[in-house]
């Protein structure tokens, strides 16, 4: 395989060690914004597309800063070939005018939300497909200290703290979001409330309150960038019982009872992401969330 990277930084490499797992042979080529930039060891450095056209490109990787996204989708559309965005699909709701140049060009989509493949997601969408629970109420939460996630880095110079690169917490962890379309689809109303006034001192929102209205309930969903314990759970208030799914701990629990527990970490999924992806790109299976699919998450984040 020959795979287009662009952005080089954390979660990059996550793609790529993913790559590499599945096709040690493959062969890496980062589009370089800065001619000097460091070298990537493995990665063959390219400043321009057209030093890619011709080649035979598999696929294309954007990891870049949010806010880059839209105009990293267009410039790519010349290579015709699948892409592989990371979440968030873009900082803004502008994109009605690339969807349509994207399904014109017909190729394939996926938008990076690896939450999808933990196994305890996907225990809950399965046994609610299969069990006909009715859901009462829905509450997702996610909080942890934005300071923590990259050491040794500035964090308010991550793009994650920076509003002017497409940053703040509602977006950046669009995972809660995005697990809920997934398991309930479009809700009927959302209503929001983002703040910015914690003591991290950054531009970009830290702290997103969302309800997401459904036909026969309603889904809570709280995010925040200032949690010093760190937390990821989701509870599904059933009309007979209660189900908590601890996402850090991969483990759903309804009491005392284990529903579903496993040792593989959402570090894990990432693997299990670019099998589905290499899947798409061979035309063995669908897109699991598609560039539509993540637009219409965005909607639910950011309004109509």
């Amino acid at each position: 395989m020959k795979v287009l990277v662009v952005g080089l930084g954390s979660i990059a490499r996550r793609h790529i060690a993913a790559l590499r797992t599945i096709d040690a042979s493959v062969e890496i080529f980062g589009l370089r914004s800065q001619a000097n930039a460091a070298p990537v060891e493995g990665v063959t450095s390219v400043q321009a597309l057209d030093q890619v056209l011709g080649i035979g490109i598999d696929f294309a990787i954007i990891s870049n800063p949010t806010a880059m996204h839209k105009a990293t989708i267009g410039a790519l559309l010349v290579l015709q070939c699948p892409l592989f965005i990371e979440k968030p699909l873009h900082a803004d709701l502008d994109l009605e005018g690339l969807l349509n140049q994207v399904n014109a060009a017909g190729i394939a989509t996926y938008v990076a939300c690896n939450l999808r493949f933990l196994g305890c997601i996907r225990f809950v969408q399965s046994a609610l497909a299969g069990q006909g629970k009715r859901v009462q109420e829905v509450n997702a939460y996610c909080g942890s200290y934005l300071p923590d996630w990259r050491p040794g880095q500035d964090f308010r110079q991550n793009y994650s703290a920076r509003a002017d690169l497409g940053g703040g917490v509602h977006i950046d962890l669009i995972h809660e979001l995005d697990y809920l379309y997934w398991l309930f689809g479009m809700p009927t109303e959302v209503h929001r409330v983002f703040r910015n006034g914690s003591s991290l001192a950054i531009t970009a929102i830290d702290y997103a309150n969302f309800t997401l209205v459904y036909p026969a309930f309603a889904a809570s969903v709280v995010l925040n960038y200032f949690r010093r314990d760190p937390k990821r759970t989701l509870e599904l208030v059933l009309e007979d019982e209660t189900w908590l799914v601890d996402l850090r701990a991969n483990r759903v629990t309804c009491g005392e009872r284990i529903l579903f527990e496993s040792s593989e970490t959402i570090a894990d999924t990432y693997l299990a992401q670019m099998q589905h992806f290499v899947a798409i790109v061979q035309q063995q299976q669908p897109t699991l969330n598609s560039i539509q699919d993540a637009y219409n998450v965005l909607k639910i984040c950011l309004g109509q």
